[in-house]
């Protein structure tokens, strides 16, 4: 998400390349394209977050030389997670608003997607959309498990598009660019997907289903010409790419990393600890420096029922509490038909959930892994940044009310000329969790076991009980840490903190320094500067960037980075990016319950005589969170996922439409401008 504005320097690769791990995967384009011619995805709202306190070249060396040619980025050198800031846009100089032109939109309640005078929106891919050839058509009447495994997934959450070129002359004749997209599906709503569906009694068939809607899909996409008469260009799904693929609930992933093997990961099903069948809840994201995507498993406890028949004296028992699990039947009912989501009958199985899953795009052979190092968390967003002296640097944070925010250092250093191999390093590092004085400043306290308050915890304790760990060593309790992205222009990092309506209620914690407000219903967004500029640092300085809310209700007490003048209300901020000049793109996930307006997607500028103007770019649907957005490598088109339209409602009488009139259908949309200019202008 924070690289959005870097991957024009990566090069795409043919189906030929990704089918030859030998063969050069990026390469310069050539002058002439004629030459190339041959025939051949569940984000709770605030209301339920309870908390319970307590490649042979490398994608470096393509965009280093990329940037070289191309000075795509001002006063700012960026290879895959290397920044170089230069001093003009370290101290705020350069005005970053320069390309925001637009007439910002207002809040809604309209069941359609709204964007600005001159911008148009279409739908790229929508749940049950078949993801390549033969596949199944949609018939939401008739849906199978075996269908929906061919099939767009439901709710859509983190995506990011990766450029890559198809060397077939079909191709090259109706698209003008293509990507490889990945989208996560974090959760189902079966109230909406199924007839007359019952929460307390739901059938197998329902259940196999939702198992298949969950995961992630992998597809193609190409930005293909309209047609003579119709003109301008649409994204569309390439249904013929070797690349195009679906990861659900029920596909083997690896556990790796200090977790795997451990007896607490060890079930009947897998004695040996280190092999998971699917992945669950995968809300936010990120990319690694090596290119390859990690998705992120968030609110996994709610799979799991039936924790009070576990006895009290098993240690398990008080760890699944921390970590939320249902004391009865869980919300879902899967462990009806599957003793896995039975805590009493399997009690390691959520161990296995919770954490950063590495997947490669170009190399559907390879295998998925859960990097258990990261920690395990309701995690939010993973991103990757280089540091200096080569080691990576991941930021994440614990989506709930009094969580924490966190960040994994790798031991080694990224090495070039490894590829997709780089990835063991995830493997290997130290995890810390955030302590934020008041003073501004703040430390990154390890969380390594044998040391200090963890003298008693092995590493493997530490990773799966991650949130115990943080307890123990005094981190600072957040009002849920959402998106974490580093700025790719001034190097800043930015946190995303959603909202949190228990602060400084009853006994939970009061009000500090970086949540300064009680009854935090709109949430907020802290600027981070690491100590030296650099990733590794183990102290930090902060400031509040903006305290989000209406701005016309001065009781409500918002603060727009010095800003004077009038912005848009938001609220509820939740997943962001950058664009190429370092302004800060916002999707939020709450408006319905505090504005009564659906959610949509914000800009501000960080820097420069406009940093804080903050304005309202996109509305989305009723019931619907504007989920996640990312910016293609040009900054032409703006890539969203509209999750859970008509959430509250149901099958049979839904409160959206969207996108087709028809039973509401999660989907990602594609904004672009008519006349092909930057998104934002």
């Amino acid at each position: 998400m924070n690289l959005d504005q870097e991957f024009d320097r990566y090069e795409r690769v043919s189906d030929e390349e990704i089918n030859n791990p030998n063969e050069e995967l990026f390469a310069e384009p050539d002058e002439d394209p004629e030459d190339d011619f041959e025939e051949t995805e569940e984000e709770d709202g605030d209301d339920e977050q309870i908390s319970n306190q307590s490649l042979n070249e490398s994608f470096a060396q393509v965009m280093a030389r990329r940037i070289e040619r191309r000075h795509f980025l001002k006063g700012a050198a960026v290879t895959a997670g290397l920044l170089v800031v230069s001093t003009e846009a370290m101290t705020g100089q350069a005005d970053a608003s320069v390309n925001l032109g637009f007439t910002p939109v207002q809040l809604s309640s309209e069941d359609k997607i709204i964007v600005p005078p001159g911008y148009s929106s279409d739908v790229v891919i929508r749940w049950g959309d078949p993801i390549r050839a033969g596949a199944p058509s949609f018939n939401i009447a008739q849906q199978t498990a075996a269908a929906q495994s061919q099939q767009f997934g439901y709710n859509c959450d983190f995506l990011f598009a990766v450029p890559y070129r198809r060397n077939t002359l079909a191709s090259l004749r109706r698209a003008a660019e293509s990507y490889v997209l990945w989208v996560n599906h974090e959760y189902t709503n079966p109230e909406l997907m199924f007839a007359g569906y019952n929460a307390s009694s739901p059938t197998k068939e329902q259940v196999d289903i939702e198992l298949a809607a969950h995961g992630g899909t992998v597809v193609a996409i190409e930005l293909r010409r309209r047609g003579l008469f119709l003109g301008g260009e649409k994204w569309a799904v390439d249904l013929f790419s070797p690349l195009n693929r679906r990861i659900t609930a029920e596909t083997e992933i690896l556990l790796t990393g200090p977790a795997a093997g451990s007896d607490l990961v060890k079930t009947a099903a897998d004695p040996t600890g280190t092999r998971v069948r699917g992945m669950l809840n995968n809300c936010g994201g990120g990319i690694t420096p090596w290119g390859t995507i990690v998705t992120c498993e968030e609110n996994f406890n709610q799979y799991f029922g039936n924790l009070t028949n576990l006895p009290t004296s098993d240690a398990r028992r008080a760890i699944h509490t921390r970590y939320g699990l249902t004391s009865g039947a869980s919300e879902r009912r899967w462990e009806n038909f599957y003793d896995r989501f039975d805590v009493a009958k399997e009690p390691n199985e959520a161990f296995r959930f919770g954490y950063a899953v590495e997947i490669d795009l170009f190399n559907p052979s390879a295998p998925i892994k859960k990097r258990t190092a990261l920690g395990r968390l309701k995690h939010e967003a993973a991103t990757f940044v280089t540091a200096a002296d080569g080691r990576v640097v991941a930021y994440t944070g614990d989506d709930e009310r009094f969580e924490y925010m966190y960040k994994f250092v790798t031991e080694g250093k990224l090495d070039p000329t490894r590829g997709a191999a780089n990835g063991d390093l995830l493997d290997k590092g130290t995890l810390y969790v955030a302590k934020f004085n008041g003073d501004g400043t703040g430390e990154w306290l390890p969380l390594v076991g044998g040391q200090g308050a963890l003298a008693n915890w092995t590493q493997a304790e530490v990773c799966i009980n991650t949130r115990g760990a943080a307890d123990l060593v005094g981190a600072t309790k957040m009002d849920r840490p959402e998106d974490i992205e580093t700025n790719p222009v001034n190097g800043r990092v930015y946190a995303v903190f959603t909202n949190n309506t228990r602060r400084g209620t009853g006994t939970n914690p009061a009000t500090d320094a970086p949540n300064p407000r009680a009854n935090n219903r709109h949430g907020h967004i802290i600027e981070i500067t690491e100590a030296g500029n650099n990733a590794t640092a183990t102290t930090f300085k902060w400031e509040i960037f903006m305290l989000c809310g209406d701005p016309s209700v001065a009781a409500e007490g918002t603060y727009w980075a010095g800003w004077q003048g009038g912005v848009s209300p938001i609220s509820s901020p939740d997943n962001i990016t950058f664009d190429i000049s370092g302004n800060l793109w916002i999707a939020t996930d709450g408006q319905i319950n505090t504005f009564r307006k659906n959610d949509g997607i914000y800009v501000v500028p960080v820097q420069g005589t406009q940093r804080g103007n903050l304005r309202q770019f996109m509305s989305g649907v009723p019931g619907g969170e504007v989920a996640s957005l990312a910016l293609s490598p040009d900054n032409r088109t703006l890539f969203a996922s509209i999750q859970h339209p008509g959430e509250g409602s149901t099958y049979d009488s839904p409160t959206s439409t969207f996108p087709d009139g028809g039973k509401p259908r999660p989907s990602v949309i594609a904004v672009r401008k008519g006349d092909g200019g930057l998104i934002g202008s």
